[in-house]
């Protein structure tokens, strides 16, 4: 089980998850912000753009499935990876910037964000199924993937950051060219990242599938895996916990500190998202090998629901200090990431339990149910967070300050004016529409997150004796 990886591969694999990370935060965390703060629609049509992105989310789950059958098939010269790595990286760029550059208006906007929402989510899958099944192929030794997983992450965290960081300091009163000059920057990095992995890492030789796999076999791959599926439902869940709050960040500044005060705000907050993170992943594998991933689970899921009742009680029963807050933002995000991290694992080690009883091994078909649980969270998330949005009048609110936004993009009126006049309209919020909107942000992860380690607790049992069992047990059959 000692396996050593090449220091090339290594850091090759790990660093390339920097441009694409960043890449994937700019979308996730920004483009509905961008439709909402730059957009004149009405809540009909952001209610279709976003019901859009359901089901183009919902969709984009399946499609990782698919592709992960269309990777197990691939018998380029390159590699089994590589191909894929490079051809989405390059077309998830240039989907990137049309995104964030192409402005018709009205139904015309909602038609062509359909289409390319669509898109960025076909090329992306492209690159992040191939991307991350060649994690579980390096190496099977537990101490390695650990490894492994740790160092990749902290680049993940750094490329989130970069974005998350930087993107509300430079948008309020100047969002539309922002939003674009980010783009064209992110969608760079995207590439250059990936080229570096993809002409950095060495496949192992594998076996040649006789026979190919269909949708059939995908379906009986998932149906006996039981403890996949229980890993796959858990970490669905944990990702709506996970990104509920990302979605609603920058809207829980305008409305607590304003619209031209809160740039900085979200900055520091971000800062506390990248150290909370950064840490978590960095001491993942020490963390590992001293206790058992049940008991780390089981203290994150604790401190999970101390930090989120300490946000829904933030202004009201505690304090409105930004320092409190971002202490608060820690906990969570370090917790956050340190879940993600053991969820992970334990969907990467159903590769092992599935070879071990049926001596198959099928990396990309199983790992995309990471992608899987990520994309179909999102796109709950989406339809949750645009009710929020709606029912609680901040979409309403928000359209006010789009308008001021395109007059600046039109050279009608000053970054300064504007900004002025957007906090008028922050200040219009009601206390009642924004404790809605508080409740909102509190709620739907915790009931996730509950749900989420309840599914691990009852259902999944790959515990790390187990996993030394199934190792050993495929190693004694390989040599009989």
């Amino acid at each position: 089980m000692n396996e050593k990886l090449d220091a090339r591969t290594k850091w090759s694999y790990c660093i390339g998850a920097t441009g694409r990370d960043a890449a994937y935060a700019l979308v996730s965390m920004y483009l509905i912000l961008y439709v909402q703060y730059t957009m004149n629609l009405t809540s009909a049509q952001f209610a279709v753009i976003s019901t859009a992105m359901v089901v183009c989310m919902v969709w984009d789950a399946v499609n990782d499935l698919l592709m992960g059958i269309i990777i197990e098939n691939t018998h380029f010269k390159m590699g089994k990876f590589k191909p894929w790595i490079l051809i989405g990286c390059i077309s998830n760029a240039i989907v990137i910037v049309c995104l964030f550059t192409i402005r018709p208006s009205g139904w015309g906007f909602v038609g062509f964000y359909s289409l390319f929402y669509l898109l960025w989510g076909m090329t992306y899958t492209m690159n992040d199924i191939a991307y991350w099944g060649v994690l579980p192929s390096l190496s099977s030794d537990p101490h390695t993937r650990d490894s492994l997983v740790t160092i990749m992450s902290i680049f993940v965290c750094i490329g989130q950051f970069s974005v998350a960081g930087v993107v509300p300091v430079v948008i309020a009163g100047n969002a539309v060219n922002a939003y674009r000059v980010v783009a064209m920057i992110v969608a760079l990095a995207l590439v250059g990242f990936q080229m570096l992995t993809a002409f950095g890492i060495k496949e192992k030789p594998r076996k040649e599938q006789i026979e190919k796999l269909s949708l059939k076999d995908m379906y009986r791959i998932f149906a006996r895996n039981d403890q996949l599926v229980a890993a796959g439902i858990a970490s669905i869940f944990f990702n709506i916990t996970c990104n509920i709050l990302i979605i609603f960040g920058v809207n829980f500044f305008y409305i607590e500190y304003g619209y031209s005060e809160s740039g900085n705000l979200v900055f520091y907050f971000t800062v506390m998202y990248g150290l909370g993170m950064l840490i978590s992943q960095a001491s993942y594998a020490s963390l590992a090998k001293h206790f058992s991933r049940e008991k780390i689970l089981r203290v994150c899921f604790i401190a999970l629901l101390a930090g989120y009742a300490s946000f829904m009680g933030f202004g009201y029963i505690l304090p409105k200090n930004v320092i409190l807050l971002n202490a608060v933002g820690f906990i969570i995000f370090f917790f956050q990431g340190l879940m993600n991290l053991a969820i992970i694992v334990m969907i990467n080690n159903t590769i092992e339990y599935d070879e071990a009883r049926f001596h198959e091994r099928h990396d990309s078909v199983i790992s995309a149910v990471r992608s899987f649980s990520v994309k179909l969270a999102g796109g709950i998330n989406q339809g949750l967070s645009t009710l929020v949005l709606i029912i609680s009048g901040i979409y309403a609110r928000s359209q006010a300050i789009s308008a001021l936004e395109i007059e600046v993009n039109k050279g009608s009126l000053t970054s300064e004016s504007a900004l002025v006049e957007a906090n008028k309209v922050i200040a219009e919020i009601t206390a009642s529409q924004a404790l809605l909107f508080r409740v909102g942000i509190v709620l739907i992860p915790v009931l996730a997150l509950i749900a989420s380690y309840i599914i691990i607790r009852k259902k999944y049992h790959i515990d790390e004796g187990e996993y030394t069992r199934l190792i050993t047990q495929k190693q004694k059959t390989k040599s009989g």
